[in-house]
């Protein structure tokens, strides 16, 4: 499973992606208005993303009709080659999903929350799928369990996303909570997780670990004063 950052920070992007880790960036306009980010510098701020980035870049149209959003799209991806567009799942995103598919645009499909929804993306040629998993929890039903049948569903076809290059259509596990999610989400094999920089951190961290180094800590200072 690949590792994308949810986040329009700059600075987590940069932090994380020297992990070494880091597969790519996913932003929408509620993460770029967290960061304060203004419409005339968002060209330019998902341009540095990409920079920063060795992978795709989504990023979200905000239009509602077909046309707007495949106009919206084509303006996105002018920005840098590895530019995803986001296109929220309904009848007009399906439809703008198509066209820009087929002039080789890639497009993640975002709230996505049901194997219907999710098959339809595929057969628009979205390459990117991106099923919700805690906003189904905010709500009281089983997130994991929802991610689980599109996983199942689209894996029991063979969806090619690019009839050229032959890339296959990749399940982005959304809406990330906690580490226990992206943990379950690999072991029913989505693709990919897309968190934010705090869950990222915590998929590092244990608490055992932590005991373990101060007790190696520890004994090496032992080594030393022996």
């Amino acid at each position: 499973m690949k590792f994308f950052l949810d986040t329009a920070d700059l600075a987590e992007i940069e932090e994380a992606a020297s992990w070494g880790a880091l597969a790519g960036v996913t932003t929408n306009p509620s993460l770029y208005a967290r960061v304060g980010g203004k419409l005339a510098d968002f060209p330019k701020h998902i341009a540095r993303i990409c920079e920063l980035v060795d992978g795709p870049v989504s990023a979200e149209t905000v239009a509602m009709t077909r046309d707007e959003i495949v106009r919206d799209g084509r303006e996105l991806a002018a920005i840098a080659p590895n530019v995803v567009v986001k296109v929220p799942t309904m009848v007009e995103g399906l439809a703008a999903t198509r066209v820009l598919a087929d002039e080789g645009i890639p497009v993640n499909m975002t709230l996505c929350f049901t194997v219907p929804q999710a098959v339809l993306a595929a057969r628009a040629g979205a390459r990117y799928i991106s099923p919700f998993v805690g906003r189904f929890d905010d709500i009281s039903e089983d997130g994991l369990a929802q991610l689980d049948d599109v996983v199942t569903a689209i894996g029991n076809y063979d969806f090619t996303a690019d009839t050229v290059n032959g890339e296959q259509v990749e399940i982005i596990a959304a809406s990330i909570r906690s580490a226990n999610h992206v943990a379950q989400a690999a072991l029913m094999g989505a693709d990919i997780a897309t968190v934010p920089f705090g869950i990222l951190k915590k998929c590092v961290q244990h608490p055992l670990t932590d005991r373990g180094l101060e007790a190696f800590l520890k004994d090496w200072e032992k080594v030393q004063n022996a």
